[in-house]
């Protein structure tokens, strides 16, 4: 418990100390109009409460990846708590951080044309088609996921392809209706579940302290079980990303970036959600270690598992929290995957809305841009037998490449307004190492 603790409070210190730096290298005018007012719309620039904007912020970010990777990053030892810590903190927050503030400075782009902005005409063309193409990934990631888990919640009393056509319903509905009909009214409910799946394991994990598996001299290190196919460098930095550095975060930041009132309260959602998200995938890391009675433990359930993390989920969360206990931590580990992948869609809408110069405030136009975008899902779905870990790969180094572009663009940004771009020129290095890393790797082992 010394170890997640220590890494709690770190992490929580971060957000006054580090986060006040980075808002003043940036250095947010409270006095400059925001696109919220200048370019209100009704549909997406939408002026809203900063409590709003927060929860939609932190719940558009906490997909799958702070739960299940935090617990497929688990495999590798308590290790994984340094890189959750120091990759939130200097790397995920900072770049969420200045893509929504980047955004906000420019009447809310979305970052494709952001990155254009500062790496050049043939990039942001490169970037246009990558990054839809991650939305929509994320979109397929985040049909397949929930709809395992609610089959397991119910016991399979609903089919699993019903599931799936629901939820595909609902983001439908999500990317076309303007965000404060669908999105800003039913994710106080997601954020109760998703802080109550929080809470609840957190609290749990204190009575269970002795279990879990220490960071020491003698477990710094790989102890995955086949640390010769899956090396600490790169595959940990890979596994868990939304916990620690994504480049999906960036595609969601312009979002609240066209609703948010003042610059000066852009810390406060883009960075303090991220350190948010990072206390959620801290808190499953630990609880995978300390519930299965330590590292061993875990490792030898996870093989017996197929290494399934939804299994690791259902089991921890019926174990410590009982059915009922259990029924709302589930729908809280549900409603990550669904606030991310609504957006999802809706960034990808916006993305190719701003490409072709296509206003978006009547519905038929955002019909007209959706139907390409969901039709495309459709077929990857189909493809993949909607089976989560068929894309998670594809997913995992896509989101995380995008992550190197979108620091590298920050980092020119940055420099061209002679401010400190070290902030962003060391995690931009450390990340194309290990994106770069993960293709040679993934050539000679998968």
């Amino acid at each position: 418990m010394i170890s997640f603790s220590i890494a709690l409070v770190f992490m929580v210190a971060m957000y006054f100390i580090y986060g006040k730096y980075v808002d003043r290298v940036f250095t947010p005018d409270r006095n400059r109009p925001t696109p919220a007012y200048t370019l209100t719309d009704g549909v997406d620039y939408v002026p809203m409460s900063n409590k709003r904007i927060f929860l939609i912020q932190f719940l558009n970010i906490a997909g799958l990846g702070p739960i299940f990777g935090a617990i497929m990053g688990a495999m590798y030892g308590p290790v994984v708590f340094l890189w959750i810590v120091l990759g939130t903190v200097f790397g995920g927050a900072v770049h969420d951080y200045f893509s929504g503030m980047i955004s906000l400075r420019t009447n809310g782009k979305s970052l494709p044309e952001i990155i254009g902005d500062q790496l050049g005409w043939t990039v942001k063309q490169v970037m246009r088609g990558f990054t839809v193409l991650l939305m929509i990934l994320v979109g397929v990631v985040f049909v397949s996921g929930p709809a395992d888990l609610l089959v397991k919640l119910l016991d399979g009393a609903v089919d699993y392809r019903i599931w799936v056509a629901i939820i595909f319903c609902y983001y439908i509905l999500a990317t076309l209706f303007p965000i404060d009909k669908v999105i800003g009214r039913i994710y106080p409910v997601f954020g109760f579940a998703l802080l109550f799946m929080a809470v609840s394991i957190f609290v749990m994990l204190l009575f269970h302290a002795g279990s879990m598996t220490e960071l020491t001299v003698a477990n710094f290190g790989n102890r995955h079980p086949d640390a010769a196919k899956l090396p600490l460098f790169p595959m940990l930095f890979i596994t868990v990303a939304c916990g620690a550095i994504s480049g999906f975060h960036a595609t969601q930041s312009p979002l609240m970036a066209r609703c948010l009132k003042n610059e000066a309260d852009g810390r406060k959602v883009f960075f303090g959600a991220m350190v948010a998200e990072g206390i959620v995938a801290l808190i499953w890391a630990a609880a995978a270690m300390a519930f299965f009675n330590g590292l061993d433990g875990f490792q030898d359930f996870m093989k017996e598992n197929n290494n399934s993390a939804a299994i690791v989920v259902d089991t921890i969360a019926h174990g410590w929290l009982g059915a009922f206990g259990a029924a709302l931590a589930l729908l809280g580990v549900i409603a990550a995957p669904l606030t991310s992948a609504d957006t999802a869609f809706r960034s990808a809408r916006l993305m190719i809305a701003d490409f072709l110069n296509f206003p978006q405030k009547k519905l038929r136009s955002r019909i007209i841009v959706s139907i390409p975008l969901f039709a495309l899902c459709t077929l990857l779905l189909l493809m993949s037998q909607a089976h989560f870990d068929v894309i998670w790969r594809y997913f995992a180094w896509c989101n995380q490449t995008l992550a190197v572009f979108t620091l590298w663009a920050i980092t020119v940004y940055l420099a061209k307004a002679r401010k400190n771009y070290y902030i962003t020129l060391v995690p931009a290095l450390f990340m194309t190492a290990v994106c770069t890393a993960y293709i040679l790797i993934a050539a000679f082992n998968f």
